[in-house]
C-alpha cells in the first residue's frame, strides 16, 4: 500500500467534508507532519488561503478570516508544540464566540509516550476553551472510514457554530510517508463526490408568556435598550429601532454592536454616552427602572457603572447561545432566543411608551456632545485621527478597532455615521497580541481593504502579523503613545516604578520595521498630517503602516480636560 497517497487521499477528503460543511478559508503554517493537509488544501479549488510560518500569528489570521465570513475558518500546524502557539486566539474566540476549527497533525500511536522527537500528548490540549475534541483515526482505505471522516469534519464543524460558537479541536495522526511514492501526485486522486450533511440552526422564540411578563415590566416606565457587541444580522438595525419607538427609550449602541455605522439612525441612537455618563450631574437624577441588553459587555466602563448602580431595575439579557455577558452581577432575567424575533414579539405585544422626558435627557445630552466633538479643536489627536478615518472611509469598508485605549477612543469617539462600516476588536479577551494578524486574516477573508487601528505595544507583540498583511490592502494606523499609556490613567501611574514596570515604552524604531516587514511608511504627529497620509494609503493597494506619534502626558491631559467638561 502506497501509504502517502493514501495519507493525501484522506487529507483531501477531509478538507473538502470541512469546505462542505461550510469552512471557507484556512491558514497554514510549515511542517513536515501537516504536509497532507497542507497539500489538500492546495489541490481543492475555491479555498481561501493564507500562509504564516508563526502558528500564533497564523491562528489570529483565522480569527480574522472567521470575523470576515461571519461563519467557520480553519488553521493548521505540524505536530509538537506548533499548535500550542494557537492557544491566545483559541482564547479569543472561545469567550468571543467566534467559530475556528483547530487542525493539528499529529504523530502516530505508536509514537506516543516513547520519548519520538516532537511528539507531545496533543490530546485536549486547549482544555475547556474548545467546545469540542475530535480524535481522528490513522488513515484507512476502508469506505466505511471515509464515511466516518466526513461525519466528524460535518460535525466538527456544526460544533463551531451551534449551540455555543467557538473553537473546536480535531487532531490528525499521520504515519510515514508522508508524500506519495515519487512525490504528491497530480493526477488519479480520489475525489470526494459525496453530497454534504446539510445542517440547520434554529430560530429561536420565546413564549408568548415570557414576552407578556416583559411587556409589562417595560410598559410606561423609564428605561434603556443597551446593544453590545455581536453580529446581529441585517433585520436587527431596524427591529431596534422601531422597537425603541415604540418604548420612547434610547438605544445605546457599543462600537462594534453593527449599529453605529449604516442608515440613518440619530432619532433613536445614542452613542456619546461613554462621556456624559463619566460625570455624576447627568448620572445622578437619571436611573432606568429596566434595561434591556442584547449583545456582549459593553465597552464603555462608564456605562458598565450606571447599569450596575441602577439598583432595583429589571436588567433583561437577551442571548441567542447559552452565554450569560453579564460582569456586574446585574442580571434577573435572561432570554435565550433572536434578537430580532424578541424586538418584533416586544413591539406585537404592544407596551405603553415610557415618560417624555426621560427619553428627551438623554437625546439632549447626546446633541451637546456631537456639537462638542464637531467644534472642539483641543480634542485630543487619536480622537481627531479616529474620527477623521471613519469618516473618510468608503460605505462598506472593515475596520479593526485594537484594544487597550485605542477602543475606548473609538467608543468615546466616533459617534454614528450614515454610511455603512464594519467594525471588529477582540474583546473576548480584550488581548493586544494578535491584533495585525486579526486584521489580515479580515482582509484575507473579505478579499477586500481593511484598516487597523492600534498601539504600539500591540504592534509589537504581533510584528509577526507584518508578514501577512504585507501581502493585502491593509493599512495599520498604530498610535505611538511611547507603551502601555493605559496604565496613564489607573493610580499605577503615580508609582515611582511606573515607566519600567507598566508604561515599559520599546523605543523600537516604526520605519525600520515597516522596511524590515516591506510595507510602506508615514509618520505624523498631526490630524491634518494624518488625513493626508490616510489618503495616499486607501488610495493605493498594498500594505501601509501611519505612525501617530502621540505625545503621551498631553494627550492624557486633554482626554481628562474633555472627560471632564
Amino acid at each position: 500500500m502506497d501509504i502517502g497517497r493514501l495519507n493525501l487521499e484522506w487529507a483531501i477528503e477531509l478538507i473538502s467534508a470541512f469546505a462542505k460543511s461550510g469552512v471557507a478559508g484556512w491558514v497554514i503554517s510549515p511542517g513536515s507532519r501537516s504536509t497532507p493537509l497542507a497539500l489538500a488544501c492546495r489541490h481543492l479549488q475555491g479555498l481561501k488561503t493564507a500562509v504564516s510560518p508563526d502558528e500564533r500569528s497564523a491562528a489570529f489570521c483565522a480569527l480574522g478570516m472567521a470575523r470576515a465570513f461571519g461563519g467557520p475558518a480553519g488553521v493548521i500546524a505540524t505536530s509538537g508544540s506548533a499548535p500550542a502557539n494557537w492557544y491566545p486566539a483559541v482564547i479569543e474566540a472561545s469567550l468571543d464566540l467566534v467559530p475556528l476549527v483547530l487542525l493539528s497533525a499529529d504523530r502516530p500511536v505508536e509514537l506516543q509516550g516513547c520519548g519520538a522527537n516532537q511528539t507531545i500528548d496533543q490530546g485536549r490540549m486547549f482544555g475547556t476553551h474548545v467546545r469540542g475534541y475530535v480524535q481522528l483515526p490513522h488513515a484507512d482505505p476502508a469506505p466505511a472510514m471515509f464515511r466516518r471522516l466526513r461525519f466528524d469534519a460535518a460535525r466538527a464543524t456544526d460544533l463551531s457554530r451551534w449551540p455555543l460558537p467557538g473553537p473546536v479541536h480535531v487532531n490528525v495522526p499521520l504515519r510515514e510517508p508522508l508524500l506519495a511514492d515519487g512525490g504528491a501526485p497530480q493526477i488519479g486522486l480520489r475525489v470526494a463526490t459525496e453530497p454534504p450533511t446539510v445542517t440547520g440552526r434554529p430560530s429561536l422564540v420565546s413564549a408568548p408568556t415570557a414576552i407578556s411578563g416583559i411587556s409589562d415590566a417595560l410598559g410606561g416606565k423609564a428605561g434603556l435598550i443597551v446593544c453590545g457587541r455581536g453580529r446581529f444580522g441585517d433585520r436587527f438595525a431596524g427591529e431596534i429601532v422601531a422597537l425603541g419607538d415604540r418604548l420612547h427609550c434610547p438605544v445605546l449602541a457599543d462600537p462594534l454592536s453593527g449599529l453605529r455605522f449604516g442608515a440613518d439612525r440619530s432619532r433613536r441612537l445614542v452613542t456619546h454616552y461613554d462621556t456624559f455618563l463619566r460625570g455624576p450631574g447627568f448620572g445622578g437624577g437619571s436611573r432606568p427602572e429596566w434595561v434591556l441588553r442584547f449583545g456582549g459587555a459593553p465597552v464603555s466602563r462608564a456605562l458598565e457603572r450606571y447599569l450596575q448602580e441602577a439598583g432595583d431595575a429589571a436588567h433583561i439579557l437577551v442571548s441567542p447561545c447559552g452565554d450569560w455577558p453579564d460582569p456586574t452581577l446585574s442580571v434577573t432575567q435572561v432570554l435565550h432566543a433572536d434578537p430580532s424575533e424578541i424586538c418584533a414579539a416586544l413591539r406585537e405585544a404592544a407596551p405603553p411608551p415610557g415618560p417624555v422626558e426621560w427619553e428627551a435627557r438623554f437625546h439632549e445630552a447626546e446633541r451637546r456632545e456631537r456639537e462638542r466633538l464637531g467644534g472642539d479643536r483641543s480634542l485630543p489627536v487619536e480622537a481627531q485621527v479616529i474620527r477623521g478615518v471613519l469618516s473618510a472611509l468608503p460605505e462598506g469598508a472593515r475596520v479593526f478597532c485594537g484594544n487597550s485605549t485605542v477602543i475606548r477612543d473609538v467608543d468615546s469617539f466616533s459617534g454614528a455615521l450614515p454610511h455603512r462600516l464594519e467594525l471588529a476588536g477582540n474583546r473576548g479577551a480584550s488581548g493586544i497580541d494578535g491584533n495585525v494578524s486579526t486584521a489580515a486574516g479580515m482582509a484575507v477573508g473579505a478579499g477586500s481593504p481593511v484598516v487597523g487601528l492600534l498601539g504600539d505595544l500591540a504592534l509589537y507583540h504581533d510584528m509577526n502579523g507584518l508578514l501577512l498583511a504585507r501581502e493585502r490592502d491593509v493599512t495599520l494606523v498604530v498610535f505611538n503613545n511611547g507603551g502601555g499609556a493605559i496604565f496613564s490613567y489607573l493610580p499605577q501611574a503615580d508609582l515611582p516604578e511606573f515607566e519600567r514596570f507598566w508604561l515599559t515604552p520599546t523605543g523600537l524604531d516604526m520605519e525600520k520595521i515597516a522596511s524590515l516587514y516591506g510595507i510602506g511608511y508615514s509618520r505624523v504627529d498631526d490630524a491634518v498630517g494624518f488625513g493626508e497620509a490616510f489618503s495616499r494609503s486607501i488610495s493605493l493597494p498594498g500594505a501601509n503602516l501611519i505612525e501617530v506619534v502621540i505625545d503621551r502626558r498631553e494627550s492624557v491631559r486633554r482626554h481628562r480636560e474633555f472627560w471632564s467638561t
